[in-house]
């Protein structure tokens, strides 16, 4: 008699524990992306598994992939939670490789010593992008939309008046090869750096207070001001990480290939945006995680190599970004509705 007293209650206890199970899943921005690094996988598992994709150097070759974008676009979504985009992270790889390459091999400074410029530079770039945005309130869209075409004109300028090129070679980079550009077996060291930063971020997002004013500042900056949220010193601080971030995929580049170019790092800036919006990051602020942007750049990684490895023409890429970032918007969309559902 006691057990059949007993047994409604448990069920409905089982049921309240699996709606709420059901609730934190549909709160979780990166669900979406989750479930489409699932879905493109099996998909090129199917068509390309014999091919090399589910082999050690396929899979290799689009984790490398991916960790290059995804070194981006794990600090990108940091500043698209707090409410602002860079469109001049892009310039600052090409800025930051090519200013690293002339100093070493024009100018010959010692290579750290030529890094450590250009960390500092990039540190410049992201302040000044992030105090003309506080201080004139214009949309950082526009702010580093201008500083993408005045970085990359200038660079372009500067290394055809000292050199005459826009490729600069000849660079000894035996002290940094293994930091930068090593492998374990066939794993690139960027893979590391890319889920490193990922774990830090993740970290300051959701155990640390500024963590909490990164979201405050994208969800309601003038709420958050209110309580004595330093929302300009936050704003300012991520346009530094992205430009750093920006910085620190050139010097990957750079020790990868031996050399800098001008336009390298074109259209990553856009990479990266669709990256973390396919990660469930809100284009209006305050939503979103590093983790989903982590699952954007991987699926970029696995498309793009996935195209290659299949024989696909490689133009199709294209079509799958806009394809991509429009459904992205789609699902998240429908997920946070659901998830509001939920929680009447």
């Amino acid at each position: 008699m006691a057990v059949t007293d007993v047994a409604p209650g448990m069920r409905a206890d089982e049921r309240m524990r699996r709606a709420g199970l059901l609730r934190r899943l549909l709160n979780r921005p990166e669900l979406g992306a989750a479930g489409g690094v699932v879905i493109v996988w099996v998909i090129f598992a199917v068509i390309a598994g014999d091919r090399g994709f589910l082999g050690t150097s396929g899979t290799a070759s689009y984790l490398e992939v991916a960790s290059e974008l995804g070194i981006l676009a794990v600090p990108v979504s940091l500043l698209m939670i707090a409410g602002e985009f860079d469109l001049s992270i892009g310039s600052i790889v090409g800025a930051s490789g090519m200013a690293i390459a002339l100093l070493d091999v024009q100018y010959h400074w010692p290579l750290w010593a030529a890094i450590l410029a250009a960390v500092a530079f990039s540190l410049l770039i992201g302040f000044l992008n992030g105090l003309v945005v506080v201080k004139t309130r214009l949309p950082s869209f526009i702010v580093t939309l201008a500083s993408l075409f005045i970085f990359r004109g200038v660079t372009i300028a500067v290394t055809r008046r000292i050199t005459g090129r826009t490729e600069l070679g000849g660079i000894d980079i035996s002290s940094v090869r293994v930091l930068f550009a090593g492998h374990v077996d066939a794993y690139s060291a960027s893979i590391l750096w890319w889920l490193g930063i990922a774990v830090l971020a993740t970290w300051v997002l959701l155990r640390t207070r500024v963590g909490n004013w990164i979201f405050g500042s994208g969800g309601a900056a003038e709420a958050a001001r209110n309580i004595g949220v330093p929302v300009n010193r936050v704003k300012i601080g991520l346009f530094m990480t992205t430009a750093f971030a920006g910085c620190l995929l050139a010097i990957i580049d750079l020790v990868k290939f031996a050399s800098a170019d001008v336009l390298r790092g074109t259209q990553l800036e856009f990479q990266a945006i669709i990256a973390v919006v396919i990660g469930g990051t809100l284009l209006t602020g305050g939503y979103g995680s590093a983790v989903g942007a982590v699952f954007g750049a991987l699926i970029f990684g696995m498309v793009q190599q996935g195209i290659v490895i299949t024989g696909v023409d490689a133009d199709w890429f294209q079509v799958f970004l806009g394809g991509m970032l429009i459904l992205a918007v789609l699902v998240n969309s429908y997920i946070r509705r659901k998830a509001a559902e939920a929680r009447r």
